[in-house]
C-alpha cells in the first residue's frame, strides 16, 4: 500500500465526492476511482457507501484514522530530513490550555525570530491524548497538566502554577466573592474535567468524594463545553489558564480557597532522536528557564 494512495483516500474522505477530490489532486476522475477500487480490493473490504455523497463504512472510518497517522508521520519525517544543515522544519507540540502555555509561546516566538525557517504545529487536547501522540512519534513535545504518568518521558517542570477555581458569568451570585470555598460549591451545577487523575485531586481538596458535588457534566476540554452552551447558573471548575481569554467577555474567574494548584511539565519521549530544529529548541528553552530562575 503506497502513501500516495492513502493521500488519495483521505482527499476523497474530505471532499465526499470523487470528482471534486480528483480536481484537488490534479488527476483524472477515472484514475482516482480506479485507485480507490484497487485499495478496497487490496484490503478486501468496502470503504465507502456510494450515493449522492460518499460516506465511510466502519472499515473506512478505521482506515481514515490510520491513514491520517501514517501520512502525518511521513510528512514529519520529510520535514526533519529537509535541509539538515540548517535549523528549519516543523516542531510539533501538544498542549492544553494552561497558564504555562504563555511561557512556552514566548520561547516559540523567540526561537522563530532566531530561526525564521522553523514553523510549529500545535495540537490541543488532554494529557492522555497528547501522550498517545508522543508515543506514536507524532509530537516532539507535550505540555501536560499533572498529575500524569511521565515514567516513559524526560521532562522539564514548568515554573508556573496552574491554579484551580470557578469560571462563571459576571452576574452569578458567586462572582461577588473573592474566593470560592468548599461550602460554596455544594449546590452549584458544575462542569469540570473528565480526567480521573484530576478528579482525584479535586476530591482530595474537598476532603470527600467528588460525587458529593453537583456535577452537571464533565469535559475533556473545558473551552469546548463553554462554546457549545450558555452557562447561566452553571460554573466551570477548572484551572485558570483553561478559559483565561473568556475573562475579557462575560466570564470571570474566582480561585478556590484553600488554594488548589497543580504543576505542569514539558515532556518528550526518552531516547527519542530529535530533528535539528526540535533539539535546538529544547536546548534554548532550557537556557531560557535557567535565566528566569536567576532573575
Amino acid at each position: 500500500m503506497e502513501i500516495r494512495v492513502l493521500k488519495y483516500f483521505l482527499a476523497v474522505v474530505r471532499e465526499e465526492n470523487i470528482s471534486r477530490a480528483a480536481e484537488t489532486l490534479h488527476i483524472t476522475q477515472p484514475t482516482l476511482s480506479r485507485q480507490i477500487s484497487q485499495l478496497e480490493d487490496e484490503l478486501g473490504t468496502q470503504l465507502f457507501v456510494r450515493g449522492k455523497h460518499l460516506t465511510l463504512t466502519d472499515a473506512g472510518v478505521m482506515l481514515r484514522r490510520r491513514a491520517e497517522e501514517v501520512t502525518e508521520l511521513m510528512d514529519k519525517i520529510e520535514s526533519e530530513f529537509a535541509e539538515p544543515d540548517e535549523v528549519a522544519g516543523q516542531i510539533v507540540i501538544g498542549e492544553g490550555a494552561l497558564m504555562s502555555s504563555g511561557l512556552l509561546m514566548s520561547a516559540m516566538l523567540r526561537f522563530r525570530e532566531k530561526y525564521p525557517k522553523v514553523s510549529y504545529e500545535l495540537y490541543s487536547n488532554t494529557s492522555d491524548y497528547i501522550k498517545e501522540r508522543l508515543d506514536k512519534g507524532l509530537c516532539d513535545f507535550g505540555l501536560l497538566l499533572e498529575p500524569v504518568d511521565i515514567e516513559k518521558y524526560d521532562f522539564l517542570r514548568m515554573p508556573v502554577k496552574e491554579q484551580w477555581g470557578l469560571y462563571m458569568e459576571k452576574g452569578h451570585p458567586l462572582a461577588e466573592k473573592e474566593v470560592i470555598t468548599r461550602e460554596d460549591l455544594m449546590d452549584v451545577p458544575l462542569i469540570t474535567a473528565s480526567r480521573l487523575a484530576v478528579q482525584k485531586e479535586i476530591a482530595n481538596w474537598l476532603g470527600e468524594d467528588i460525587d458529593r458535588l453537583n456535577i452537571f457534566a464533565t469535559s475533556n476540554i473545558i473551552t469546548n463545553a463553554q462554546i457549545i452552551m450558555k452557562p447561566g447558573n452553571i460554573c466551570f471548575m477548572t484551572i485558570e489558564g483553561a478559559m483565561e481569554s473568556f475573562q475579557e467577555g462575560n466570564m470571570v474567574f474566582r480561585p478556590l480557597y484553600p488554594e488548589l494548584s497543580l504543576s505542569s511539565v514539558l515532556v518528550w519521549k526518552k531516547f527519542q532522536p530529535f530533528s535539528n530544529a526540535a533539539g535546538r529548541f529544547l536546548t534554548e528553552f532550557k537556557t531560557m528557564l535557567q535565566m528566569n530562575e536567576t532573575v
